[in-house]
């Protein structure tokens, strides 16, 4: 039966919050209630159901547990409080959106440089079992979890999967690229504030465009293609500079690295390559090249050129949010524009109460999601042993 209104109950009120409060806001076809926003901070509460039209906030998200009016729970916090979050919300008889990644290895609560001391084939194995843990809850419901990589539902990347379908091509080489300059949270350079360095943080997006591109190509094909086996190798660059030389470079990773690539194999011989990086100047980089047996495609993510900007001071535009990533307006710049829309967010969300309404799989589920995990973590055991790991 289809349902006409979705109501929404979001935990977490940081960056993310406001992503998907600007998709939440494009939703066509389905009427979205959002009811409860609950965060820690009511102070960052109250400014994100300002901003979006929450009608209340709490601080405890077991209050959206107990409330029979919210479908779905929205979780935009850090990944470390994904999956006790998902799992409790499922019980509870929700449906979940989770956040990129879907988990992660943070160590023993305080235990700090696990990054350095915990051996990555450990991690690997723990987070295969809290995944394992969490399919096991989703199995024994009939909710829906919904894993909110905006990477699927960026707009070139949905253009591009649309062809390799029609023209059932065989992709021969996937190579996805995300770098930045760094991260200014605080927990960015700690392996227990976010389960890893660039590769999770942000090498995380085009590894799941790429497997979920793979995965278009396979159903087109009637195909079952399988990854064999995963290379990688990680650094932190960062640690050769001076002070000074750092100065533009927000990257400060402790037990992390801030350079990572990972090598991925698949069953039918073909290859993917993932960079991932905290020490890139000049804005965002984030991309996906396919290259095919008849054909050849690149998906611009960020930055793209609709807008080409070029300013000699920021008077009148102090507080306009041009690009991420740039310390300044001045001079040439490539401005974001329907940035919501075009780096997926709009169609994510969009996907997400259609799936709920119309009790439907969603394009990027929980496969997708526990894929990339392990995928990931597989990365940094062959990094830490420097051999290749077959799965």
């Amino acid at each position: 039966m289809e349902k006409t209104t979705i109501c929404v109950g979001m935990v977490g009120s940081g960056y993310a919050a406001h992503l998907h409060g600007n998709g939440y806001e494009k939703i066509s076809r389905i009427q979205v209630r959002l009811k409860t926003i609950c965060d820690i901070d009511p102070v960052r509460a109250e400014a994100v159901r300002d901003r979006y039209g929450f009608e209340t906030i709490c601080t405890d998200y077991h209050e959206m547990l107990n409330d029979p009016e919210i479908d779905v729970i929205d979780i935009v916090t850090p990944p470390v409080l994904h999956p006790d979050i998902a799992a409790d919300a499922l019980k509870a008889g929700k449906h979940v959106i989770c956040e990129k990644p879907l988990t992660g290895y943070f160590g023993e609560k305080g235990e700090a440089n696990i990054g350095l001391k915990v051996p990555k084939s450990k991690m690997y194995q723990e987070v295969l079992k809290s995944m394992e843990e969490l399919k096991q809850v989703i199995a024994s419901t009939d909710r829906k979890f919904l894993y909110a990589e905006n990477y699927v539902y960026a707009t070139p990347v949905q253009k591009a999967a649309e062809i390799l379908r029609a023209k059932k091509s065989k992709i021969l080489f996937l190579k996805g690229e995300e770098s930045v300059k760094g991260s200014t949270s605080p927990l960015a350079g700690k392996w227990n504030g976010t389960g890893g360095g660039s590769l999770t943080r942000v090498g995380c997006h085009p590894l799941t465009g790429i497997l979920w591109l793979k995965q278009q190509e396979a159903q087109a094909r009637g195909e079952e293609i399988t990854i064999r086996s995963i290379t990688a190798d990680v650094g932190k660059a960062t640690g050769c500079l001076t002070e000074e030389e750092h100065r533009h470079i927000v990257a400060h990773p402790e037990d992390v690295e801030d350079v990572g690539t990972i090598s991925i194999t698949y069953s039918d011989g073909t290859k993917a390559l993932i960079i991932a990086s905290d020490v890139v100047l000049g804005g965002t980089k984030n991309y996906i090249e396919i290259y095919s047996n008849d054909s050849a495609m690149t998906c611009n993510i960020t930055p793209t050129n609709l807008l080409e900007t070029y300013f000699l001071d920021e008077q009148g535009i102090e507080e306009f949010d041009l690009a991420e990533m740039l310390p300044s307006k001045l001079g040439w710049n490539h401005a974001f524009v329907s940035d919501e829309v075009i780096r997926g967010y709009t169609g994510e969300l969009q996907d997400f109460m259609e799936t709920i309404a119309w009790d439907r799989e969603p394009s990027s589920g929980f496969d997708l999601a526990y894929e990339t995990v392990k995928v990931l973590y597989a990365a940094y055991q062959s990094a830490e042993e420097g051999r290749r790991i077959d799965f």
